[in-house]
């Protein structure tokens, strides 16, 4: 496996760089005097920045494509106050030799740990229907290797290797507080449904290169894909209870809340309008969280420059 020389954080103008990036996004374009030249936008997991191939644009383009992980060698400049390297050579690089996690956004938290606790919480359930279901995902391997490196969306929050982990973990933790303050609600379900409620995510994105979406996630979604994927493993499990499968997959159909966010149904039963509201809150917080500490440009004020998710200026406090 190829290590990675340099980060884009610790780049400086002047440098002659030889590393490893990911394509992020590639356009062919011409100059006024009509030469070809390319665009590259290079990623690792430290941030972005823009590549130009002057000479030879058109035989380099011919050599990889987005979301591949090239080899280069350039000089860092600067254009329009911003720095960008001039690329003089590339080479593609082979998967097998690369580490995703150098090129996307991880985790700040220990996967390990964060999965060891998660996987805690089946034990505390005392429906043994539910035990073996949660056991039938998490204790198998493949489900176990995508569900700690997917992320947790594509655009709003969570967008890390890991992020599906992590936000799935504080949902739960929520989740299991909240069974506590309103004994009415049925512990196990909420447990269950909080640990399943995004499943279907570790196939609705792709995320060995650029975390993009799957032909099934663009086509499907994950709340359906997530309703297969538990009937799939009830039907392994004889005498399942059928209230309780209903119960669960009402939750995983309805956790979006609303039709416009992408809900076929939206929550009908106590459990399923907790998990909704502790998932949205929990969404929330990061994206809040990540685009205040991500917004450099306005450094000198107490305000984040306009969020369109959000749709408003974000206070960052003094």
């Amino acid at each position: 496996m190829k290590t990675k020389e340099i980060y884009l954080q610790d780049i400086r103008q002047g440098d002659k760089i030889a590393s490893t990036f990911l394509v992020a996004e590639k356009s062919m374009a011409f100059s006024q005097k009509g030469s070809a030249y390319l665009n590259v936008r290079l990623k690792d997991k430290t941030g972005e920045m823009d590549g130009k191939v002057w000479d030879h644009a058109a035989e380099m383009d011919q050599i990889f494509k987005k979301g591949d992980i090239i080899d280069i060698e350039g000089r860092v400049q600067s254009y329009r106050n911003a720095l960008q390297i001039s690329i003089v050579n590339i080479k593609l690089c082979a998967p097998e030799n690369i580490n995703p996690s150098d090129y996307l956004p991880v985790s700040k938290l220990d996967t390990h740990s964060m999965f060891r606790d998660l996987i805690a919480f089946i034990d505390t359930l005392s429906s043994e229907p539910l035990k073996k279901l949660l056991a039938a995902f998490f204790h198998d391997e493949k489900t176990a290797d995508l569900f700690g490196r997917a992320p947790a969306a594509k655009g709003f929050h969570h967008i890390y290797l890991g992020g599906l982990l992590e936000h799935t973990l504080s949902v739960v933790r929520l989740l299991d507080k909240t069974a506590d303050h309103y004994p009415q609600l049925n512990r196990d379900l909420l447990i269950a449904g909080g640990m399943l409620h995004d499943i279907g995510k570790i196939y609705e994105f792709s995320y060995d290169s650029l975390i993009a979406y799957s032909d099934e996630g663009r086509m499907i979604g994950h709340l359906v894909m997530g309703v297969e994927m538990i009937n799939k493993k009830i039907e392994a499990i004889p005498g399942f209870p059928p209230q309780t499968a209903l119960a669960l997959r009402h939750i995983i159909l309805s956790h979006h809340g609303e039709f416009e966010y992408g809900s076929p149904k939206r929550p009908k039963t106590m459990e399923a309008m907790v998990i909704h509201f502790i998932d949205d809150l929990d969404a929330k917080l990061n994206a809040f969280q990540s685009f205040v500490e991500a917004d450099a440009v306005n450094s000198d004020s107490e305000w984040t420059t306009y969020n369109r998710f959000f749709e408003r200026y974000l206070y960052k406090g003094k």
